[in-house]
Formats: structure tokens, sequence, C-alpha cells
């Protein structure tokens, strides 16, 4: 039985994922409910030494997956007798769990396509730990390739090591944040051991994937403790100002830098940056539950392992946060309105780029509610600009507009000549929902307990286009100054945010009257 068994769920997405939903009633138009946030509805490099000749060049995984599954290679004769695989037209779409963690184990004439083995360790942690697979993968390895018996076969270890070598550098390098783990650590030296202890050429390529491992760990660690400190001093900036809020009337974005076109490459910088350490299996671990078919084992239960794709919620946040606190600091109107107009163009800008994630935390900021109720300060503002940015972002039909827009960046990226114009920043909280919808509307397994691929394989085309993206390298100067303001200057709550709008226009009716009188009790 190879159909995809379907089940709807009314779920919605974990709070940690949903970004700011306000209303928008801005200039007295009448107001109307927009979610703005999450709507309703490696290559394996084994440098250029000899070995690179005697290895079996799968095509390079070039981020996006061009079929529903993959076309068997040349080097799969070993699988095909191998039971507990099910194909349909020449594609992989389901099979035990055992079938294919063997699929995913090279052997003397075979080695797995790489959009398989890219699938494979993206959705395996669904039913089994990574550690776990590893131990398996290591056992395989040792146990069909007699690699544990020191008298082996000195041409099938040779024959063999190549190929086993760059399965692990592939883990390593696409799933790196899998080897945090002791017990993965433990297994992969166990294994490399046992490869290194033959051959020079070996070694040194076990050396070089060991070496790129510790470093892309380090790296990550070093981010994270960035992130903390960053985040301390967001928090201290934000008690100063409350503890003397005069301090910071001269202190804005526009006495920072008032040119929109700097400030949209700044904002681009800290998008790129924050993608960059999202691990694609982030994806997958966000949004893991118990499966009704997998017998109470709950991989991840303990604790889900998505710190980089919160963080980059949280920066999308900030960032309206930010837009709507700087909007409503003003005293005057006059400055209220410059302000408005230019994140305005920001957002354009950010939008030239291909920077939609920024680009829809502004029009998010200038949405909520204390800035969208400022009426004498957006009569003074120039909006058709801004309602050329709404119509590209509106969430109608499945955002249709901003899909057509996403799809035009793709292809100029695919085509770019320049860096430039590779950049793709998707909105974020749109692709998870994405995802997390096709991981919400399908079962992991089919009703005889196999392990549904079909659904993976689209999973992995979602995530590997992802991958392209997050790969590419910012093409603008940094501009410190800008940079720590974007990720440090106080950016106020939705109860100060109120507090300020109100100052700036008081209430209009009994409503607000109450909410201000409450707000200031606090």
């Amino acid at each position: 039985d190879t159909n995809t068994h379907t089940h709807t769920h009314t779920h919605t997405l974990p709070p940690c994922f949903v970004s700011c939903t306000h209303t928008h009633a801005r200039g007295g138009s009448g107001s109307k409910q927009e979610k703005l946030g999450v709507p309703a509805d490696c290559c394996c490099v084994l440098s250029s030494f000899s070995l690179q000749d005697i290895m079996p060049q799968t095509p390079p995984f070039t981020g996006q997956l061009n079929t529903s599954g993959y076309n068997k290679n040349l080097y799969q004769t070993k699988e095909e007798g191998y039971p507990g695989l099910f194909y349909h037209d020449n594609n992989l779409v389901s099979g035990s769990l055992e079938a294919l963690i063997h699929h995913l184990v090279p052997t003397v004439d075979y080695y797995p396509d790489r959009t398989y083995i890219f699938t494979f360790l993206l959705s395996s942690r669904l039913f089994i730990h990574p550690y776990e697979l590893m131990s398996k993968v290591c056992h395989l390895c040792m146990e069909q390739q007699r690699l544990s018996d020191p008298q082996a076969d000195k041409l099938r270890v040779r024959k063999i090591a190549p190929k086993i070598v760059q399965l692990l550098t592939e883990w390593t390098e696409t799933f790196p944040y899998d080897f945090r783990d002791e017990r993965m650590m433990r297994s992969l030296k166990e294994l490399t051991h046992r490869l290194a202890s033959g051959d020079e050429v070996y070694r040194k390529a076990v050396s070089q994937m060991s070496q790129g491992l510790i470093r892309r760990l380090t790296v990550l660690s070093q981010y994270e403790e960035a992130l903390v400190k960053i985040n301390a001093t967001a928090a201290e900036r934000l008690t100063a100002l409350k503890a003397k809020p005069q301090a910071s009337i001269q202190r804005d974005m526009l006495s920072i830098c008032n040119d929109p076109f700097t400030v949209a490459q700044q904002l681009t910088h800290i998008e790129l940056e924050r993608l960059s350490y999202i691990g694609p299996e982030e994806f997958v671990q966000a949004f893991v539950r118990k499966d009704p078919l997998d017998n109470d084992k709950s991989c991840f239960s303990d604790h889900k392992k998505a710190s980089n794709l919160e963080a980059y919620v949280e920066w999308f946040n900030r960032l309206s946060y930010l837009v709507a606190t700087e909007i409503c600091m003003p005293v005057k109107k006059k400055h209220r309105a410059r302000v408005i107009e230019f994140f305005i163009d920001v957002a354009r800008e950010c939008f030239n780029i291909g920077n939609f994630n920024s680009l829809m935390a502004i029009i998010s900021g200038m949405n909520m509610s204390p800035v969208s109720r400022l009426k004498k300060t957006w009569s003074k503002v120039k909006t058709a600009k801004f309602d050329i940015l709404e119509h590209q972002m509106d969430p109608s039909s499945n955002f249709y507009n901003y899909r057509t827009a996403l799809r035009g960046a793709t292809q100029r990226s695919i085509t770019a000549n320049s860096s430039r114009e590779k950049i793709v920043i998707p909105f974020f909280s749109l692709l998870i929902k994405d995802i997390y919808f096709l991981n919400e509307g399908c079962a992991n397994r089919l009703q005889n307990g196999h392990i549904n691929f079909e659904k993976f394989w689209e999973l992995a085309k979602q995530v590997s286009e992802f991958m392209t993206w997050k790969k590419v390298e910012c093409p603008f100067e940094k501009d410190r100054k800008i940079l720590q303001y974007l990720l440090t200057a106080p950016a106020f709550n939705e109860d100060a945010l109120y507090l300020a709008s109100y100052e700036s226009e008081g209430p209009e009716n009994n409503m607000e009257k109450d909410r201000w009188k409450s707000l200031r009790c606090v």
C-alpha cells in the first residue's frame, strides 16, 4: 500500500513561532483584522587529493529536488534485493525504518543518492534519535564491510572507506548540530578510527572532516554567546530608558542614519547572519509531536532543539516593535510622520534587495494598533508607497502576491551574476507555517507501519530551497554603529507603545481613555 494516508488537524502553531498579530485601522478608514505574522489559513568537499578520483560522484545537491522522489542511480545494485522498500515510477515512496537505514549505508558497489542522504537524515529524527541512527550506521558499516576484523581484505576496505568517509562528511557538513551530542561524537570517532587506521589518504580525509566539524560547532557556540550579550545589552538599554525617558529624545534611528538604502542593507546583514545558523533539522524538530503509530516512542520530547530558529522569529518580532517604538516616541507630529515615511522607504529597499522578512516586520510594526491609531500623524504621510508594499504582502489567497514575488526573486537568484542578485530572504513565519502544515497534513507512517517517504521528499524539497538561501554571503559593507542600534536600541512592549501613542495623540473614545488610565496606574 503506497497510498499516502492523510488526516486533517486543527492545530495552531506553537506560540514561540508566531509573529506579531495586530489590528490595523489606519487613518480612520474603518478597522480590519489582519494577521501579519503567521497567516491563518554540500556539496561534499574532500579537497583535491587523489581520493576524489575514486569517489562515487553523486550529483551535487543544488538545494532543489527536481522530482517528488529521486531516480535510482548507478550505485544502487546492492539495494535491488533488499526487502522493505517500495517504489512507484522509479521513485522511493515508502519503506520500513530498517530498510531505509540499510539504504543509507554504502557498500563496495553502492553509494546512496545525495538527495536521499539529505532527505533521510532530515526526516529520520522523527523516528529515531540521530545518535541511535549513527550507532546503527556504524554497526552496519563495520559488520557488512568486516571493518572490525583486523585481517579484513585491504582491497575491500580501500573500496568502501572513501564512500563511508563521504557519507560521514555529508552528515557533518549538513547537520553539524547533531554532533553536539557526546554519543554522536563517540560513534563518529569509533568508525573514523577504524577507517583511518588503514591508509594515509583516509587519515587525511578523516582529519579534514573532523576539523571542519569542530570549526562549525565552535562558530555556533560563539554565535550563541554573542546573542546572549546582544539581548542583555538591549534589556539594559530598555531599563535605562524607563528610568530616564527624557534622555532618549535626541537618540533615534534617523539620528544614527537617515539613508533608507543603508539601513535596508544593514537589516539584510542581520537577516543573513541569523538565517545562516539555522540547521535544516530545526524545521523538523520544532514541530515534533507523538505519532500514534510510534508506540510511545517520541523523539525529542524532552527538549525541542530549535533554538536558532526561535532566535530568528524573535528577531522579526523585535524589528516590528522597534519600528513601532521609533514611530510612537517623537513628541512632534511632523517628526512622527517623517519616521513613518523613512521606514516605508527602508521597507521598499528591502523589497528590492529580496529581503522579504525585514519588509514584513516593518509593515507589521506600522500596522500595530498603537501606530495605526495615530490618525493626525498618518494624515501627514504620503501613503501611496506604503499601499503598494501592503499590496505585495497582502495575506489574501494564501499570500499569492508575495509568493509570486518570492518566485521572481528565486529565479533571479538562480541566474544571478552578482552576489547582490543572489539574496532571497523569505518571510520566515510563512515558510514555517508551510512546513508545519505539510507535516500536519500527512501521516508520517502508512497504515502498514511503513514510513511515508513521499511526504519526506516534499519536506526536503522545501527545506533544501531554504538551505540555498541561507548560504548567500552578504555583499554589503557592515556599519557597526547602525547594526548595534538595530540590535540593541530600546523596543517597547505593547503596553509601553500604547502609553507613548496616547501621549502623542490623546485617547479618542471611552475605551481608549480607560486603557490609558489603567496603563498610567501601573
